[in-house]
């Protein structure tokens, strides 16, 4: 686990958190982040919030979670702007095929999606999770490509047991392989 005097410490981390079952990660990689010193963000979709209540991620990051581009925890700001202009890094764990499809495709209809779409200027990381038939769908390996030409990194899926119970490609990475891929790109930018 990173240590609060490890490249990542009083980093300013975007965490984008879509529908899936690996949410649960989520919420791990946002307590660990934080207990390493970093300044986590989490916009949180619809989806996700029927997985985990947003205040497991504030409980874990003392922070407001944002949820919607309607309501705003943190005063008058444009939400997707300020979000991205503060972050160092965003991170989107679990990346759903969804907000993958989304992204790639210059979809914007929820708080997440806009503000992926605001931040070419910024190290963007995506930890795909879902279904292996999904995983393997021609559209998700284009949009995939599509992002990695953008100069999003990915990172995952690997394979396991997946949530429907069978074995395959398309779990989460584990949270420490995702905190030494944040670690890399922070000093690569340094």
């Amino acid at each position: 686990m990173a240590q609060k005097n490890s490249a990542i410490s009083g980093l300013k981390v975007l965490l984008g958190v879509s529908g899936g079952v690996a949410v649960y990660k989520a919420v791990d990689l946002a307590s660990k982040l934080t207990a390493a010193g970093v300044l986590v963000d989490t916009v949180m979709t619809e989806n996700a919030c029927r997985f985990v209540l947003p205040k497991s991620f504030e409980a874990v990051t003392a922070r407001p979670v944002y949820t919607s581009m309607w309501e705003n925890p943190a005063g008058f700001q444009i939400e997707h702007i300020h979000l991205t202009d503060s972050a160092d890094i965003v991170v989107v764990a679990p990346a759903t095929a969804n907000i993958i499809g989304k992204t790639a495709n210059g979809i914007c209809d929820d708080l997440l999606s806009t503000t992926l779409c605001a931040c070419s200027q910024k190290k963007v990381l995506f930890a795909p999770a879902m279904n292996e038939k999904m995983w393997t769908n021609p559209t998700v390996g284009k949009n995939i490509e599509t992002l990695k030409k953008m100069g999003f990194e990915i990172i995952g899926p690997e394979k396991g047991r997946l949530a429907c119970g069978t074995e395959g490609i398309g779990r989460m990475s584990e949270v420490p392989e995702i905190i030494a891929q944040i670690e890399k790109i922070a000093k690569k930018n340094k």
